[in-house]
């Protein structure tokens, strides 16, 4: 396996190659993605509803997200962890951003910290960078926001609001992003931020023209439990695997097929005699 990723190397991929991103939590799978060779594992604040059962992503704070990425972060050695700052992680202050950010990579041990929004964000996103925390950042549907937004709608519809995408994500750029994830955007203008912006663009259900795709890990695998969205490809169902191996074991317990001598313990024969 090569060298961990960096960020400065995640950045000068632009048009060498394509990126892969999925979503991890724990160490087990973590480890699974990291030797498939998957550029960058994202702690993602979506565990609020995939693992701990939120209704949305609003629910989960820093020291859930921290716990978390501490087990990614020792599977990987060469997936680049990017942590996901949750909901009022990072709106209130700039002091609050860059502790926070800096909490990713030093509890956390992440080498990258993700940040949704545009202009709003700037001044945030600026102070985290010059702290000298990687910064990527999080255009078109930003799920933080979805009240805001009416919902998770696809974004940047016209080309009025594709104008105003674009030339948020150039100003990302300007402060110091190293890639943007852009959600829920037209393929069409997705291609164009590609084309135009200078830094990688990871896409989630905006098209095949971004430099890399990112997908949420219980969606690639079928083990979340609602409704899939529509960007979503389900590689194989891990729920009907895991729903027919726990049957099994719950039929073969009651029955007396489990254990047999081959899952059990026993004495030497000189102990059985003294029994």
């Amino acid at each position: 396996m090569p060298d961990r990723l960096t960020a400065p190397q995640i950045r000068q991929t632009k048009d060498e190659r394509k990126l892969t991103m999925l979503t991890a939590y724990d160490y087990p799978t973590a480890k699974l993605l990291d030797q498939s060779g998957i550029d960058m594992l994202l702690v993602g604040d979506s565990l609020a509803m995939t693992v701990l059962g939120h209704e949305d992503t609003l629910s989960v704070g820093m020291e859930e997200m921290l716990h978390h990425t501490r087990a990614v972060a020792r599977a990987a050695d060469y997936s680049l962890v990017v942590g996901d700052m949750p909901f009022l992680s990072y709106q209130t202050s700039l002091n609050q951003a860059v502790y926070n950010a800096g909490r990713f990579l030093k509890e956390g041990r992440a080498q990258a910290v993700k940040l949704e929004g545009g202009r709003s964000v700037l001044p945030q996103i600026e102070a985290i960078v010059a702290a000298g925390i990687p910064v990527q950042g999080h255009l078109g549907l930003t799920p933080q926001s979805s009240a805001q937004l009416g919902g998770f709608k696809v974004q940047a519809k016209s080309a009025a609001t594709a104008g105003k995408l674009l030339e948020e994500a150039h100003a990302l750029v300007q402060a110091g992003c190293f890639s943007i994830v852009l959600e829920a955007v037209p393929a069409e203008i997705a291609e164009k931020v590609a084309e135009e912006i200078p830094v990688p663009i990871i896409g989630i259900g905006a098209g095949a023209g971004c430099d890399g795709q990112v997908l949420v890990f219980h969606d690639l695998v079928g083990l979340y439990q609602g409704q899939p969205p529509k960007f979503a490809k389900q590689y194989v169902n891990l729920a009907d695997v895991v729903s027919e191996a726990a049957h099994t074991f719950k039929t073969e317990v009651e029955e007396g097929t489990f254990p047999t001598s081959e899952h059990s313990f026993f004495l030497p024969q000189e102990e059985r005699n003294k029994l």
